[in-house]
């Protein structure tokens, strides 16, 4: 079983920042990538921002220049800085593990999700 650790949403006003952070545990031979998802309400879950385990970085173009998603191998954890916030990214996020099984296997991983809200 793989386990996905998420942390660090919460209530924040415009302008404001947050960081979030996932640690993948379990039963997870190599990680290919990393990244975060989030989902409004009525809206369908969209990629905020991926990064593979060679650090090469992707990002939704509305978060470009304010976010940044940045990786700890060694620990199998992946963070998320979210500056200059607005309440457009009122979301939940979600960290999703692109991995390898001990048998070489591709699978993929959900957390649970985290609560931003970014309200005056």
């Amino acid at each position: 079983q793989v386990q996905l650790v998420e942390s660090g949403g919460g209530l924040v006003q415009p302008g404001g920042s947050l960081r979030l952070s996932c640690a993948a545990s379990g039963s997870i031979f190599s990680i290919n990538a990393m990244g975060w998802y989030r989902q409004a309400p009525g809206k369908q879950r969209e990629l905020v921002a991926a990064i593979t385990s060679g650090g090469s970085t992707n990002y939704a173009d509305s978060v470009k220049g304010r976010f940044t998603i940045s990786r700890d191998n060694a620990k199998n954890t992946v963070f998320l800085q979210m500056n200059s916030l607005k309440p457009e990214d009122t979301a939940v996020y979600y960290c999703n593990v692109d991995y390898l099984t001990g048998w070489g296997a591709r699978s993929y991983y959900w957390g649970q999700g985290t609560q931003v809200t970014v309200s005056s």
